[in-house]
């Protein structure tokens, strides 16, 4: 088999969540396991949060669909809401799936399937979050439409609004000048919403950890509940998050090298001395960045040290010139507990969210889970 492997803590990740818990005080968590769970398995997240996290988020609704097969119940908020009616009509027959409404063009859709669900004993009410733009201008209503819309969508049979939510742009700043003018935005959203038992929603994984005052009533942490940061000044073990994956391969090959000797395509490292170098099962058809620097850290033998040479599609290389206990079959830690993804991706002009969802398919995850012997 080849060596190349995630392995995923479940007992790291359930630390994280409660971390977080405990930051955000009395607002509850509807964690982020969009884009299958950040790379790590979106299935067996959602069961690892069981009783740790009152609500999932996904991207969408075919994320929704995948969760409710594999027999997921707790309930999810579906991020980027629906993208069409046929999509709305079907999800009637799930329980417990939360709509974003967040354009005037969802008002249409509504119009032809809301009516035909119906309410009596037994049944469920359709259950939407309305989505104000405070100045990311991605996906949300201007302040002048929202109580319009929420005046229409109190008009659908079976439909209820059960909260307001916005999203941050720049939250991983400290004292940003839009954070704030978003914060004051989405506060005069809550005071034209009125006391009408809304639930209210903004805080990312950033704003989570730095501004205390928007963890209202849900949080939506993503990046930190995978143990990385989302800030580009601070690593994830900072605020005391503990690393959910650990990216691994082993050696398969090593070679000495002479001064002029270069390596790999384009030549693009060549020894100025005597190393010793390691070849790593492990390259960019896994995920591992193509674009990663020469001197990007690695931890061979649980000892750090750098890559050399460019990463190809199938392996990467390594100076081992210092770790003599090196030879063929020696485990590398790509980014996990020695060396963290936040670090690693520096290295690749990036950030650890692209780190984790870029892994392919190839790359089988394994899961630990410490506290049940597993």
């Amino acid at each position: 088999m080849r060596p190349s492997r995630a392995l995923i803590d479940l007992d790291a990740l359930r630390h994280n969540v409660r971390l977080l818990n405990s930051i955000a005080k009395n607002a509850r968590c509807a964690a982020v396991i969009k884009a299958d769970a950040y790379g790590h398995g979106a299935v067996e997240i959602a069961r690892a949060l069981k009783g740790e996290a009152p609500k999932l988020a996904v991207a969408c609704y075919d994320e929704a669909v995948s969760l409710r097969e594999a027999g997921i119940t707790t309930p999810l908020l579906v991020l980027e809401g629906f993208y069409s009616s046929e999509e709305l009509a079907d999800s009637t027959r799930w329980r417990d799936i939360e709509w974003v409404v967040h354009d005037m063009e969802q008002l249409d859709m509504l119009s032809e399937v809301a009516p035909l669900r119906k309410v009596g004993p037994g049944s469920a009410r359709m259950q939407t979050w309305i989505k104000l733009n405070t100045g990311m201008n991605r996906l949300g209503l201007p302040l002048n439409k929202l109580a319009g819309v929420a005046e229409m969508l109190r008009q659908f049979p079976g439909l209820s609004v059960i909260g307001l939510m916005t999203h941050f742009a720049c939250a991983d700043e400290l004292n940003s000048l839009l954070q704030q003018k978003q914060w004051r935005a989405f506060q005069a959203g809550m005071q034209a919403a009125g006391s009408g038992g809304w639930s209210y929603s903004s805080a990312n994984s950033a704003a989570l950890l730095q501004y205390p005052e928007t963890h209202l009533d849900w949080v939506r942490p993503g990046i930190a509940m995978y143990g990385a940061s989302p800030m580009a000044d601070k690593t994830g073990a900072e605020f005391g998050l503990k690393p959910v994956m650990t990216f691994e391969s082993r050696l398969i090959a090593t070679r000495e090298l002479q001064a002029g000797d270069s390596i790999g395509y384009g030549a693009a490292w060549t020894a100025n001395g005597p190393t010793r170098m390691g070849v790593v099962a492990v390259g960019y058809g896994d995920g591992y960045p193509r674009q990663m620097q020469n001197g990007a850290p690695v931890a061979v033998c649980g000892k750090r040290t750098k890559i050399i040479g460019r990463v190809s599609m199938d392996m990467l290389t390594v100076d081992i010139s210092h770790i003599p206990e090196a030879r063929i079959g020696s485990e590398v830690e790509l980014w996990g507990g020695a060396v963290s993804a936040d670090e690693v991706a520096g290295y690749a002009s990036t950030i650890s969210y692209t780190l984790f969802t870029g892994m392919t398919s190839r790359v089988p995850r394994v899961y630990l889970n410490r506290s049940e012997g597993v």
